[in-house]
C-alpha cells in the first residue's frame, strides 16, 4: 500500500531509527522515506555517525525529524541496541517502532503494528528483500526456512514503551540485539505477536556488504545452541557421504531443505513477496552457514569474540534462563520495583 496524497491523521507511534553512517551514499532516498512517515508517526533519529556526517544529518532533516546523539551515558558494544535505548526513552508515545535504516513501512504496516500493540508487548514483523539482487535472493533462503520453523529474526521490531522500561531496556552488550530484546521481553513475562503475514520491505545490502556480514551473522547462532551444533554438523555430513561415495544422502538433504524453504514461502500468503527462486536459494545458504559456523566458532575460541563496528563483541546474546534469572533480581530489588 502506497501513502496517500495528502498527509492522513497521525498515528499515536513513535519510530526510532538507530543510524550508524560513515558515508552518505542513501542519504537522499532514506531522506525521502523520512519524509513520508514523519507525517504519519513521530520519528527519532539517534545517529551515531562521525561528526561531519552527523552534521550533514542534521542539515537534510531539520524540521522533519528529532535528531539525536547516542545517550553518552550508555556504554556497550552494540550500537544499535545504545541507539534504541535512547531512542525509546525520548519516545512520547506507548506503541514505538524499532527499525533499522534499511527498514521500510508503509501505512498499512505502521497501522497493523500500532493495532496489534494493543494486545501485545512486542511485535515482529516479516522483512523481505525488495529489489532482490542475487545476494538478497541467496539471504532469503533464511528467511524462508525461519518461517517453516517459525517465525524469522525481521531488521524491524516494535515493542510498548512501558514495558520496555519496566523491564530495564536489554543488553546492549550483545552482537544478537534483536533475539535479546526478543527473550528479554518474554523472561519479563510480556506478550509477543509474530503474525507471519505482516511484511515489511527491506532494501538489501550491496554485495561487499552482504559478504562481510556472513561470520558475524553466523556468530548469532552461539545464542542457540541446537542450531548451531546443526549447522556444525552439515560439513562433516557433508564429508562423510563423500568418503563413502554415498550421494543419495546429500540429495535427500538438498530437497528437504528445497522443500521446507518452500514451506515458508507459501505460508500466510508468502508467494505474494518471496518468487520461487528463493526457496532453491535456501541449500546454498545451509552450506554458507555451515562453513560460517566453524569460522564463528573459531572467532570466538581463539579471539574471543567477534569484531562489529570496530570493537570486539563475546556474547551472541543471552539464554533465556539467564535474563529470567535476571528479571526475578530485578523485580526483587527496591531499584527495579521503581523503575
Amino acid at each position: 500500500m502506497s501513502f496517500a496524497a495528502s498527509p492522513p491523521p497521525s498515528l499515536p507511534v513513535s519510530y526510532v531509527l538507530p543510524l550508524r553512517w560513515t558515508d552518505d551514499a542513501g542519504l537522499a532516498e532514506l531522506t525521502g522515506y523520512l519524509r513520508r512517515i514523519s507525517g504519519l508517526v513521530e520519528v527519532t533519529v539517534v545517529d551515531g555517525s562521525p561528526p561531519e556526517v552527523f552534521d550533514r544529518h542534521a542539515a537534510a532533516w531539520r524540521g522533519l525529524v528529532r535528531h539525536v546523539r547516542p545517550d553518552p551515558g550508555r556504554h556497550g558494544g552494540n550500537g544499535k541496541a545504545l541507539g534504541v535505548l535512547t531512542g525509546v526513552r525520548l519516545a512520547r508515545h506507548e506503541h514505538v517502532v524499532l527499525a533499522d535504516d534499511d527498514v521500510r513501512y508503509d501505512e498499512a504496516a505502521l497501522r497493523a503494528v500500532h493495532r496489534l500493540l494493543g494486545g501485545a508487548d512486542l511485535v515482529r514483523p516479516q522483512n523481505h528483500f525488495d529489489p532482490l539482487p542475487w545476494h538478497a535472493c541467496w539471504d532469503t533462503g533464511r528467511i524462508l526456512l525461519n518461517r517453516a520453523f517459525g517465525a524469522d529474526y525481521p531488521g524491524t521490531l516494535a515493542v510498548r514503551r512501558s514495558t520496555f522500561l519496566a523491564m530495564g531496556g536489554y543488553d546492549p552488550d550483545v552482537l544478537f540485539e534483536n533475539l535479546e530484546l526478543i527473550r528479554t521481553v518474554r523472561a519479563y513475562g510480556g506478550v509477543e505477536a509474530a503474525p507471519p503475514g505482516l511484511y515489511v520491505r527491506r532494501l538489501p545490502p550491496d554485495a561487499r556488504h552482504f559478504r562481510g556480514q556472513r561470520v558475524r551473522q553466523a556468530y548469532d547462532d552461539l545464542a542457540q545452541p541446537l542450531r548451531l551444533t546443526v549447522f556444525l554438523a552439515v560439513l562433516p555430513g557433508l564429508g562423510a557421504a563423500a568418503l563413502a561415495r554415498r550421494p543419495g544422502p546429500v540429495l535427500g538433504a538438498v530437497a528437504a531443505t528445497v522443500a521446507l524453504a518452500e514451506v515458508g514461502r507459501r505460508r500466510a500468503g508468502g508467494r505474494s513477496v518471496f518468487p520461487p527462486v528463493t526457496a532453491l536459494a535456501a541449500p546454498l545458504w545451509v552450506l554458507e552457514r555451515a562453513a560460517c559456523s566453524w569460522l564463528a566458532l573459531g572467532q570466538r575460541l581463539v579471539f574471543g569474540g567477534v569484531r562489529y563496528a570496530g570493537v570486539r563483541v563475546r556474547r551472541a546474546a543471552h539464554s533465556p534462563r539467564a535474563l529470567r534469572a535476571r528479571q526475578a533480581h530485578r523485580h526483587a530489588t527496591p531499584e527495579g520495583r521503581r523503575t
